[in-house]
């Protein structure tokens, strides 16, 4: 007895370990060209709303948040065949202090004295936050919008989500001079602003031993923007 006892631990061990290799997918799939970035197709059957729009406090843009109509079952199915109550959610973003959040498609901006509307990018990107630097607006009279988002399909698995690699960019508070801070394939840790330097801070992790996935034997990469300079060259730094 205590032996098929043992037997039956060993295998569910053995269970739970390949159920756990099978949820761990890795987050970048390596071919002979990683150059080359995946290029993720819009899901045609998704339907995109935008928020009504929103103005950080001593700008003269609106921002319109866009991301897809949510549609989900509420409630259980009622008894006898009917189908299920469906519920509709048209609210796309959400509003803090000076930052959006939410799954957004894009952003559209719109100066307060014009009808006209441009987009932040026109590649597929899902939007996590959008940050507007108010201390630096404030200290220098430079309006500048920090965003958490995926790019760039990097598991091969035809859309974008959070299975993929995050980044780190920025932009004017217009949309204009949308630029890319992270490194391509190094998955974004964290930011940091530091007003009394003007500086951005970040850290990225970065897959050396190529296994797809971000581990303890990969590197932890250290950067900063000086986000009065002309150009938002990342300066790279080490401390420790």
């Amino acid at each position: 007895m205590k032996t098929l006892a043992v037997a039956l631990i060993n295998i569910s061990i053995l269970l739970l370990v390949s159920c756990k290799k099978d949820v761990e997918k890795p987050k970048v799939i390596y071919n002979s060209s990683n150059n080359d970035k995946s290029i993720t197709k819009i899901d045609s059957t998704q339907i995109a709303i935008a928020d009504l729009p929103i103005q950080m406090e001593g700008t003269n843009y609106l921002i319109h948040p866009v991301g897809d109509l949510r549609v989900y079952e509420k409630g259980t199915k009622v008894k006898y065949g009917s189908s299920s109550v469906i519920d509709l959610s048209f609210t796309v973003s959400n509003l803090g202090d000076d930052e959006i959040t939410g799954y957004l498609q894009n952003l559209k901006f719109q100066k307060i004295d014009s009808d006209s509307i441009q987009s932040l990018t026109d590649k597929p990107a899902l939007i996590l936050t959008v940050t507007y630097l108010k201390a630096i607006a404030e200290k220098n009279n430079k309006q500048i919008l920090v965003y958490t988002m995926y790019d760039v399909d990097t598991n091969k698995d035809g859309k974008l989500d959070t299975s993929d690699i995050k980044s780190l960019y920025l932009s004017d508070i217009s949309g204009a001079n949308f630029t890319k801070i992270s490194a391509d394939f190094q998955e974004l840790i964290d930011w940091n602003l530091i007003e009394s330097k003007n500086r951005l801070y970040f850290r990225t992790v970065e897959d050396t031993n190529k296994n797809g996935q971000f581990d303890k034997n990969d590197v932890v990469q250290y950067g900063y923007i000086n986000l009065l300079a002309k150009d938002w060259e990342v300066v790279n730094y080490e401390p420790i």
